[in-house]
């Protein structure tokens, strides 16, 4: 168990690997904790130092008062880094993590080498879909939007697998407050004009079957950066690293190689 102390904001992180090696650092979804990245991490090759972390309001992070803001949740990820003396880090971000991604790439190129945008968008959704994301998770509970979430995250076919219950139990027990603060960050995000002015390597990772970030939603973010790869997953939604964990390590794998990291 891990925390760290991050100027009165307490983080829990984890890291796998080997402590030396290159580092590859993992941010999760909306409504998820480190554990998303569960089967994917013994896929990885070795020689690499792999992180992953709660992001504020999310798992065993703390979780301050909302609403946040994409800036405080890209200072989080930029102090962390700092914290553990990470530089020069492939940076994977899943959807909300994918737009921490995209602003810490802006914000500090000396901690990141190249990014990996999964099932994520430099805009995504509206903001009034946000807003009602908001009113229902503080005045109703996560649970009452959980079965909408869970179509949109997962295929029908690993809908009906018992691994299932265990992914709608990890959305539900997250902290109403966190989830809600999280929601009003994407809100308020439009990242086409910055992260079209990146350059750097990059890989736009898409479900088939996502119904928060739709392929061409992701293609589309991921062509704003010149020369980034784009690999589409089949048999998946909206967090292919659960329903098709091989395949997800496997492009994580080859675009490591294609890059020379590790």
């Amino acid at each position: 168990m891990r925390v760290a102390d991050l100027n009165g904001l307490r983080l829990h992180w984890r890291e796998d690997g080997d402590p030396d090696g290159a580092p590859v650092v993992f941010a999760n979804s909306l409504g998820t904790d480190l554990r998303l990245w569960d089967k994917v991490i013994p896929l990885m090759p070795s020689g690499l130092r792999l992180i992953r972390y709660d992001k504020r309001g999310h798992g065993l992070s703390d979780c301050p008062r909302g609403p946040y803001s994409m800036g405080q949740l890209v200072t989080d990820a930029e102090r962390l880094l700092d914290h553990l003396g990470v530089r020069d880090c492939v940076f994977v971000g899943l959807s909300i993590g994918g737009m921490i991604a995209q602003g810490l790439a802006v914000k500090r190129m000396d901690q990141l080498r190249a990014v990996v945008l999964s099932n994520t968008a430099a805009r995504i959704g509206t903001a009034e879909m946000w807003a009602e994301r908001v009113e229902t998770a503080r005045g109703q509970g996560i649970e009452a939007m959980a079965d909408g979430v869970m179509q949109r995250w997962f295929t029908a076919a690993f809908r009906e697998t018992d691994e299932f219950a265990a992914w709608r139990n990890m959305l539900i027990r997250q902290p109403a407050e966190g989830y809600a603060g999280c929601c009003a960050a994407i809100a308020g995000t439009d990242f086409y004009t910055p992260t079209s002015g990146l350059r750097l390597p990059a890989l736009g990772i898409a479900g088939s079957d996502d119904g928060s970030t739709p392929a061409d939603l992701v293609r589309e973010t991921v062509e704003l950066i010149p020369g980034a790869e784009f690999r589409l997953i089949r048999r998946a939604g909206h967090l292919p690293c659960i329903e098709q964990p091989e395949a997800y390590a496997e492009a994580l794998t080859e675009f490591l190689a294609s890059i020379g990291h590790g």
